[in-house]
């Protein structure tokens, strides 16, 4: 008894004749356990909370030099060489520990922009709709509010103090080397030293809000702690942004210049 072997049905393949689509394997990704730990919301917060610690050190550090503007020109100007060739000279080379200083800055300005820019992704994929009540709205207080503005508003604020003081673009009476009468001449029109003075209200909300979070970002979160946190928002950020306030108004009054 002969067996027939049947033609395969229309639209169906022979075994032997079926294609085996072989898997390609994943893309490996690179990674370390520091970027890992970036990519979390918790690291990113640690990164604002770190790079937030370091420009509040340089606000500070910059506004008590700054504070030789009181002393007279002869201060302030020593102060401004000192920086430029004497820092940790000879040990480095003249101007080395400068740009040290200053690519640090950079980078901390930078891991923070973008650690704040994932956040605000972040935290807008897990709550797509905003504040339902006013009472949630005003449960987040104004400086939390504001972070984002109040930041572009001190980046603007940076980047025309830079043209303004370090390069000279926007002060046509610049003259390098003479911080002095550098800062004379520009806080001497009305609307530059209003300019830093409502620059400088900014940069006191946004210091607040971030000298009392950064606390919590990296974990220091007790209700016995909080009370002392709050002194130290507040007193940081009076301190250094009355100080820096009262450059302006110092010059427009006569009392330096």
């Amino acid at each position: 008894m002969s067996t027939t072997q049947q033609p395969p049905r229309a639209g169906s393949r022979a075994p032997a004749q079926q294609q085996v689509t072989a898997r390609r394997p994943a893309a490996v990704r690179y990674s370390t356990w520091a970027l890992e730990f970036y990519r979390s919301a918790l690291g990113k917060k640690y990164i604002m909370a770190i790079t937030g610690i370091v420009w509040m050190g340089y606000v500070f550090a910059h506004m008590v030099g700054n504070l030789k503007v009181y002393l007279g020109p002869e201060a302030i100007n020593s102060y401004g060489e000192w920086l430029r060739e004497g820092l940790l000279y000879p040990i480095l080379p003249h101007h080395v520990m400068l740009w040290i200083l200053r690519i640090g800055l950079i980078v901390a300005l930078a891991l923070h922009l973008h650690a704040a820019y994932a956040l605000t992704r972040m935290n807008q994929k897990a709550r797509p709709t905003k504040y339902q009540t006013p009472r949630d709205y005003i449960a987040a207080d104004f400086a939390a509010r504001t972070m984002r503005w109040t930041g572009i508003i001190v980046l603007l604020f940076i980047a025309y103090h830079l043209a303004d003081l370090t390069w000279g673009w926007a002060n046509p009476d610049f003259v390098r080397g003479d911080v002095y009468n550098n800062l004379v001449a520009s806080l001497s029109n009305p609307i530059v030293a209003l300019f830093y003075l409502a620059a400088n209200a900014a940069l006191g909300v946004h210091l607040y809000h971030g000298a009392w979070s950064l606390f919590q970002s990296l974990g220091i979160n007790s209700p016995r702690f909080n009370p002392w946190r709050r002194v130290f928002a507040v007193a940081f950020t009076v301190v250094t942004v009355g100080a820096n306030l009262s450059f302006p108004i110092a010059v427009q009054l006569g009392i330096v210049g």
